[in-house]
């Protein structure tokens, strides 16, 4: 099954590529083999809370890395210094009416090298125009960015 939206092309650079097998209780698995994980649901959602990790730890990690890449790439075309900064992803799961279940995420950026704090912002605000997280979740997710 195909399906078409309005999105716009992309020019693929790389594919990443991982197989589940058991759902939230099962194991993941890159092609590559760099990524190999235990799958556990949280007690919060009625499951066991296991040892393993979860698609919402996943994605957790993958938005705070990529934007912090995105970030410190801009930064560096400005004559910023962002090497120093951490970036905390949460990503929380639930209903949303109807049914459905969604996502919300809060990006929590520190930027100890940048003092200035409009400097900053505009900074966050770039990388996320930047970030294909961030384009992949607009208008279809609440993200919040929230500089301390």
């Amino acid at each position: 099954m195909t399906t078409s939206d309005t999105t716009q092309k992309v020019n693929v650079l790389y594919t990443a590529e991982a197989t589940v097998e058991g759902g939230r209780k099962g194991h993941a698995k890159s092609s590559d083999g760099h990524l190999e994980v235990n799958l556990s649901s949280p007690k919060e959602m009625g499951g066991e809370g296991g040892e393993g990790t979860n698609p919402e730890q996943l994605f957790a990690a993958g938005y705070a890395a990529c934007f912090q890449s995105a970030m410190m790439g801009i930064a560096r075309r400005e004559h910023l210094n962002a090497d120093d900064s951490v970036i905390t992803a949460r990503v929380g799961i639930g209903q949303i009416g109807n049914g459905r279940i969604g996502l919300e995420v809060e990006l929590i950026i520190k930027l100890p090298s940048i003092p200035d704090h409009a400097q900053a912002e505009d900074l966050v605000a770039k990388a996320h125009e930047r970030c294909p997280y961030s384009n992949a979740t607009r208008g279809n997710v609440q993200v919040t960015l929230t500089l301390i």
